[in-house]
Parts: structure tokens; sequence; C-alpha cells
């Protein structure tokens, strides 16, 4: 004789953390990030995707939407201003 629903063992059900933005990061959660020059390779400036409140990121070094390791600075909006801009951080971060 088969179980009856109730009787069948469930599964236990997990649910997932919610995470709230800061409200400051709620248009834009990417914050900037300085790479370090490497040979021929120039510093340049690269978006982080902000996960954490702010004040735990400034000033780590964070992988960056491209994959490059680069120090995070809040002196610095994203997207910046400046010239020497991450390409492919600035595409995957839905452009300027």
């Amino acid at each position: 004789m088969a179980p009856t629903a109730a009787a069948r063992p469930t599964a236990p059900t997990a649910t997932a953390p919610t995470a709230t933005a800061p409200t400051a990061f709620a248009a834009t959660p990417y914050v900037a990030a300085r790479s370090r020059a490497h040979g021929p390779t120039a510093a340049l400036w690269h978006a982080v995707e902000l996960h954490r409140p702010a004040a735990e990121v400034d000033g780590a070094c964070e992988l960056t939407l491209c994959g490059t390791l680069a120090r995070v600075t809040l002196d610095e909006e994203w997207p910046t201003s400046a010239r020497d801009v991450c390409v492919p951080c600035v595409a995957l971060a839905g452009g300027r």
C-alpha cells in the first residue's frame, strides 16, 4: 500500500536570504575600483558590483565585472568621468 500524501516525507525547503541594497546605491549598484599597472598595461578604472555596505569595501581589493582584481575607492563614482576606464566594465555595467 502506497503512503498517502500526508505520510510522505517532504524535502526541507530552503529560503534564500533576502538582501536589501543600501538606498544610496539603489540607482547604481556599482562602485569604481582602480587596478594596478602591470608592465605595459596601464592602471584602469573598473566597475565592482556592490553586495555589501560601502564601508566594508572601501579600500579593499574586489573582483571587477571584467574579472580583474582592483582596489575599491568611494572617492570616485561609477560611471566615472575619467578617461582611463576599462571598456569591458563599461559594457557589462550597461554603458555610460
